[in-house]
């Protein structure tokens, strides 16, 4: 149906009301709601595309919307005026509304400074009345005062006993006010009944004191707090309360009843006694007698604390005079009886008992420091009279208790922290001179056997097939020197006798003195330096515990010099020194001892386990004192020093002892070993006798090396036994003549010495031995090749003229044509030209000749040797501080000059 060209349709007119854009408004939903209808309608008339349809249906909504607008626009129009002639008027109310909150906040300000006037005007009255009242008080306390005065000087105290008896807990209070006020009064009037009137009163407040004395006591034993609390407030304000507090204390259970009075020989104990003295065994933790009484003195101040709290205004007065008691009756009493009965028994026992008493003491000093108490009531005139108490004064501030035990504490231990450590010190010696008495005098005894007689070098020979390795020894003088230091060093006499070092021992748990020292009791064990570091870090433990902060790093150190001239003088270099004189005294005819190389084992061993524990438990303590902490690290590496100067000793007597030993074996080299007959005995041999008693003492040096040496120390021990060998072998084959079955004698010996140096281990030792052997060739070789021989190998780096001597022992040198070798000395006038060609041929005038070489390297080593080195401090190195030492052999080696050692390198 065709719609009507000259009207809208319903739906379309609809959607072109002012509703419709005031909501979300699309665009494209408009248009295509506008022309939905148009488009179905030309789709369904066939034909062509019509337009005007849709040209008049948009020119109608075009002016519709226009329509639409104008209305839109007048009522905007409208609404803006409304806007406007309202924001006039709101104006103009604000306006109003200021000028009116400005005249009430000129009416406020008027009034409140009227306010302020009528106030300071009130403050001015209220003060004019207050010091009119206190002078009105003044003068009626003034009257009053005057008025009982002259009643007492009358003998007439009617009106003030029937105050303090009819007047109850106030009229209590207001006499002791007045008595106080009146005893102050007496005291200045100068009248000629002022004596007699004094008397009067004097008497009154001391029977007044009384009464109330008696009051609180029988408040205290009907435990009535409120009465007691009165008694207390009235004696404070009578004369501050001291002897409110003296009878309370006094009269307390905690110190009258006998079951408090405790006795160290009741308490049971006996295994604690038992083992106090032993320094084997653990310090206690715990004595039965003093942990029953703090525990005690903890309910009590616990319960204490309470009643002091309601009873008495002034508590920490009061607790402060009560914990002084404590301390100075049981406590102190006990604790006396403690330490008397260990100081009986030793030193260590007193230090263990010391410590024991003062770490529970110093836990009970922190649980009491929690009741701090505060003053519960106002402070009255008689506030500036102090309690006189054990102590004077008793402050009454907030730390109070805290500081009064802080010094009863330090008065507890004064004393003994005084003395503290010459006790540890003398403790320190006794345990160690004990523990090493069997061993001192099995050196002591030592020293004097010295090899001065044939009965004396059978006994030496007969001991050496016998004796395994030993480790430890001294000299007794060295022992004795050491011992006398070490006991002025901590207050003992240098005296002591035998028969008092073996009861010492035998109080410490050692073997009876009647049984004689024997071998194991003078060896070094690191047994031994663990029980004596474990007893001084004991004594450390105890230094933390009782030394000032500022006086930790200075004991510190006086506990490592006891130490030091215990473990390390008095028990290593004793060892050492007796090794020393062992080695001294044995008969150089007689094989070597190398026992004294498992002293150096133990030496290395004990000084490690030394220096880390200085490093672990002493230095940290000197962190405080720079100069303290240096000088401790000086004094140690000193030490060290001198061990490793002790050290070096024995190793330089033990490498001169092997290397004049096998000088010995060669010496024994027969004339004809390497000339041998054609028999088959000779060709049966298969080393000569020198060279199986040399391998012999070699294989035992290095099995001995091996087992007690580590590291550098045993390749610079093996390395220094090699070389000197080596030159020995190279003097020694310049002596005997070697003949052509002989050189193969000679070759099984030198064999045997390359595979015996060999197990050494070491390379540079073992090419020299490598050189000597290729060096044996030559007397294997023919002549005609002889020449090609000694240019090659290791013996071409050698100048021919050093090979001479060992070319002249061959039966046919004469006949060898020795053009070119330096051994014809005619041809030492032919021309220059020719001389030049045979020293390039044979390498005549080359530097690095493996001889020149080898003495190079001694003396290089003569001239900067340096000893065996111990461990020390990583902090502070003994190179570092220049304390390093080098310590040559005091006695000339009988095939050359003195051999330091190489440096020692700790495991």
């Amino acid at each position: 149906m065709a719609l009507n060209l000259y009207t809208l349709d319903p739906q379309v007119e609809e959607r072109l009301a002012l509703k419709t854009f005031e909501e979300k408004f699309d665009v494209k939903d408009f248009v295509s709601t506008v022309s939905e209808k148009l488009i179905v309608q030309s789709k369904a008339d066939a034909g062509p595309f019509d337009p005007r349809p849709f040209i008049r249906t948009f020119e109608l909504a075009v002016d519709r919307l226009i329509a639409v607008r104008k209305d839109l626009q007048k009522q905007t129009e409208s609404a803006e005026t409304s806007v406007r002639s309202a924001e006039r008027d709101y104006q103009k109310r604000m306006v109003e509304i200021n000028s009116g909150f400005d005249s009430v906040t000129k009416s406020f300000t008027g009034m409140e400074s009227k306010i302020n006037e009528v106030g300071r005007t009130a403050i001015r009255v209220g003060e004019q009345l207050e010091s009119v009242h206190v002078s009105r008080q003044r003068a009626q306390a003034a009257y009053d005062l005057v008025d009982y005065y002259n009643q007492f000087s009358r003998g007439d105290t009617s009106k003030l006993d029937a105050l303090r008896k009819e007047g109850g807990k106030d009229g209590r209070l207001q006499t002791a006010t007045i008595l106080r006020r009146l005893n102050v009064v007496a005291k200045e009037v100068d009248l000629p009944s002022a004596d007699a009137t004094r008397e009067a009163i004097d008497k009154y407040c001391e029977k007044f004191e009384k009464d109330m004395l008696r009051l609180f006591d029988k408040c205290y034993r009907k435990s009535d707090p409120k009465m007691m609390a009165h008694c207390t407030q009235t004696l404070l304000d009578f004369n501050g309360g001291a002897s409110c507090v003296q009878m309370y204390v006094n009269q307390h259970d905690f110190f009258i009843s006998k079951n408090r009075i405790l006795d160290v020989n009741t308490v049971e104990s006996n295994q604690l006694w038992e083992t106090l003295p032993d320094p084997d065994v653990s310090p206690p933790k715990a004595e039965p007698g003093l942990t029953g009484l703090f525990d005690d003195i903890r309910e009590t101040a616990k319960t204490e604390s309470q009643i002091v709290q309601v009873v008495f205004p002034n508590p920490p007065a009061v607790m402060q005079v009560f914990l002084q008691r404590v301390f100075a009756q049981p406590i102190q009493q006990y604790i006396e009886q403690l330490l008397n009965k260990a100081s009986r028994l030793s030193n260590l026992s007193f230090l263990r008992m010391l410590h024991l008493v003062h770490q529970q003491a110093s836990s009970l000093v922190d649980y009491l420091k929690t009741f701090e108490l505060t003053s519960l009531a106002r402070p009255s005139a008689a506030d500036r009279a102090s309690i006189s108490g054990p102590s004077n004064a008793a402050p009454t501030g907030p730390a109070s208790v805290g500081n009064i035990l802080d010094s009863a504490m330090e008065e507890l231990f004064s004393r003994e922290i005084n003395q503290y450590l010459e006790r540890e010190s003398k403790s320190l010696a006794e345990l160690y001179s004990a523990f090493l008495g069997r061993f001192t005098k099995y050196h002591e005894t030592a020293s004097k056997t010295k090899a001065t007689g044939l009965f004396d070098r059978v006994v030496n020979q007969l001991g050496a097939n016998t004796t395994v390795s030993t480790g430890s020894s001294s000299t007794g003088t060295t022992a004795a020197k050491a011992t006398a230091a070490f006991m002025k060093f901590s207050g003992i006499t240098t005296g002591v006798s035998s028969s008092t070092v073996s009861s010492t021992t035998a109080a410490a748990g050692d073997k009876p003195a009647e049984d004689p020292p024997n071998e194991i009791d003078g060896k070094l064990s690191v047994d031994v330096a663990e029980k004596m570091l474990k007893w001084h870090a004991e004594a450390v433990g105890r230094c933390v515990e009782f030394g000032v902060t500022a006086e930790v790093p200075k004991q510190a150190f006086a506990l490592l010099r006891a130490l030091s001239e215990a473990l390390g003088q008095s028990y290593v270099v004793a060892a050492l020194d007796t090794a020393l004189v062992r080695l001294d005294a044995r008969d150089v005819k007689l094989e070597p001892s190398l026992a004294p190389m498992a002293t150096l084992k133990s030496v290395d061993l004990i000084c490690t386990l030394w220096q880390q524990y200085i490093n672990i438990a002493l230095l940290p303590l000197a962190t405080s004192s720079v100069t303290v902490r240096r000088d401790m690290v000086l004094f140690n590496n000193q030490v060290i020093s001198r061990i490793e100067t002790a050290v070096n000793n024995v190793v330089v007597r033990i490498t001169d002892a092997v290397i004049a030993w096998l000088a010995t074996q060669l010496g024994k080299q027969k004339k004809n070993d390497f000339k041998p007959r054609n028999d088959d005995i000779s060709f049966a041999r298969v080393n000569t006798e020198p060279c199986q008693a040399c391998c012999q003492i070699l294989d035992k040096v290095r099995e001995t090396a091996t087992e007690n040496l580590t590291g550098k120390n045993k390749e610079a021990f093996l390395t220094e036994i090699g070389v000197a060998f080596h030159a020995l072998l190279l003097d020694h084959f310049k002596k005997f003549p070697v003949s052509a079955t002989g050189g193969l004698m000679l070759a099984k010996d030198l064999k045997s010495y390359q595979d015996t140096v060999g197990t050494f281990g070491i390379p540079a030792v073992a090419e020299r031995f490598e050189f000597l052997r290729q060096l044996g060739n030559v007397f294997l070789v023919p002549p005609e090749t002889l020449k090609g021989y000694i240019t090659e190998g290791y013996l071409g780096r050698i100048d021919t003229a050093l090979l001479q001597p060992y070319l002249a022992q061959r039966p046919d040198w004469s006949k060898v044509d020795t053009s070119g070798t330096g051994g014809d000395e005619a041809n030492t006038g032919q021309s220059n030209v020719k001389t030049g060609a045979l020293s390039q041929r044979f390498g005549v005038g080359r530097l690095a000749s493996m001889m020149k070489e080898l003495e190079g390297l001694r003396d290089f080593r003569a001239s900067n040797g340096t000893g065996f080195s111990l461990p020390s401090m990583p902090s502070m190195s003994l190179a570092s501080l220049g304390l390093q030492t080098t310590t040559a052999h005091p006695h000339a080696h009988p095939n050359g000059p003195a051999r330091p050692v190489a440096p020692f390198v700790p495991i």
